[in-house]
């Protein structure tokens, strides 16, 4: 069996496959660097990670202070941040392909929106990023595997669950001030499918998926706040013109 260890980009994922470890190296050290450079080849901005710690005999694994860097045009020093991600591997997959992940759980996510006077958002440029890299896709919704990914072991997760996200949305461009929120829990289930995807394009569609559910609710938020904001407004041009007939009378 080919032997497989997997590059989750940014927030995601490593496991190795069949009890594999590199000649003469590390097989956490490499996820790590896999993790930084794919991360950084993907979304275009510097991507950095404390530790890996694989344990394949156990069927489990932690990743630990995944940072990703905001694009320079915005003001944050990171616009994504992990403090722990665990593995739960299905050992007997190991044998048999797609490679099995029953559950990855960030905990600690952090992640900064900042929407600009023009609309644009750091999230939403990161979001382009990783669609430029994405290979091709045909009409299903799934990444078709290049010429080189074509041989590689292909995983599937079963559930991702990213626990409290703490969302900082900053609407000071807009006028507005920086608001500090905590996410329901978001859960993307049944990624890579029945067939699972290559390796190396499996951290990128999960970071992707996982940034794309992000943005939904920080647009969300976005909506109900300036909505706020135009209410408080419009409450204030009220007092005025009150206080205005008051003075006059």
């Amino acid at each position: 069996m080919k032997v497989l260890t997997t590059i989750v980009v940014i927030i995601l994922l490593a496991c190795g496959g069949a009890l594999w470890f590199l000649a003469g190296g590390s097989l956490n050290e490499f996820v790590k660097t896999q993790i930084e450079t794919v991360g950084h080849q993907v979304t275009e901005q510097k991507v950095t990670v404390d530790k890996v710690d694989i344990q394949l005999a156990k069927g489990a694994g932690s990743i630990y202070g995944v940072n990703l860097a905001n694009p320079a045009q915005y003001k944050a020093a990171n616009a994504f941040s992990l403090g722990e991600i665990t593995l739960d591997i299905n050992l007997e997959s190991l044998t048999k392909e797609p490679i099995i992940i029953d559950a990855i759980v960030i905990k600690e996510p952090k992640a900064v929106a900042e929407i600009a006077a023009n609309g644009d958002s750091n999230i939403k440029d990161l979001l382009d990023s990783i669609k430029r890299h994405l290979p091709q896709t045909s009409a299903s919704s799934e990444p078709q595997p290049s010429d080189s990914s074509a041989s590689e072991p292909r995983i599937s997760v079963s559930q991702i669950v990213l626990a409290g996200t703490a969302l900082s949305l900053d609407l000071t461009a807009l006028g507005n001030k920086n608001h500090q929120l905590t996410l329901p829990d978001i859960t993307l289930t049944n990624i890579g499918g029945k067939d699972g995807l290559p390796a190396s394009q499996l951290g990128t569609v999960i970071t992707k998926e996982a940034l794309s559910a992000i943005w939904q609710q920080a647009k969300a938020a976005q909506k109900q706040k300036l909505k706020q904001i135009a209410k408080d407004k419009l409450k204030e041009k009220a007092k005025k013109k009150l206080s205005d007939l008051f003075n006059k009378s």
